[in-house]
């Protein structure tokens, strides 16, 4: 009798608390599928070469750095990954890293900026924290692709939108080329 109550003590102490924050982070959450064509965008951005893994620090960077620009509006996070994780060496992956802003909006280094044209995509669209978010959106697309002879196509270009408040997550965007 001791063990079911050990067991179940330890069910409610720490197992149950672990399901509730991956719940409220969205990790159970679907990732929607679907071919569509996306919407052109301008954007600002520093180029970053390495682990991608060690990109969090640079969007943080391009906010700063647009902050200071006086007339610069920031939309949304942006980033572009121009090499898979999957296939390439950590300190050779590359992406672009950066905000959405107005067509007019002159930037100075050490930001660029680049237009995306509208194309058709595939889109992967997931409401999740940002830490979980990407793997769940990039696990669902190459589900989706692989049973039709595809995998996934680069450049990609990931769009976080941020939840309104501190009990919504934010929804991940990621389109890849569908030509």
């Amino acid at each position: 009798m001791g063990f079911k109550k050990n067991w179940i003590g330890f069910l409610f102490a720490f197992l149950l608390p672990i399901v509730v924050i991956l719940f409220w982070w969205g990790a159970f959450n679907h990732t929607d599928i679907q071919q569509t064509r996306s919407a052109p965008i301008h954007y600002a951005y520093i180029a970053f070469y390495g682990n991608l893994a060690d990109m969090s620090g640079v969007q943080d960077k391009v906010r700063t750095i647009l902050q200071r620009q006086e007339h610069v509006a920031t939309g949304y996070p942006i980033t572009v990954l121009y090499t898979d994780p999957r296939h390439s060496k950590k300190d050779d992956q590359r992406a672009r890293v950066g905000f959405i802003v107005a067509n007019d909006a002159h930037v100075v280094t050490p930001l660029q900026t680049a237009d995306i044209p509208a194309m058709p995509v595939v889109r992967a669209r997931v409401t999740a924290s940002m830490q979980l978010a990407p793997g769940m959106a990039y696990q669902a697309l190459y589900d989706w692709l692989k049973p039709r002879g595809r995998d996934i196509r680069l450049p990609t270009v990931e769009i976080y939108t941020p939840g309104q408040s501190i009990n919504k997550m934010g929804t991940l965007t990621v389109d890849m080329p569908d030509n």
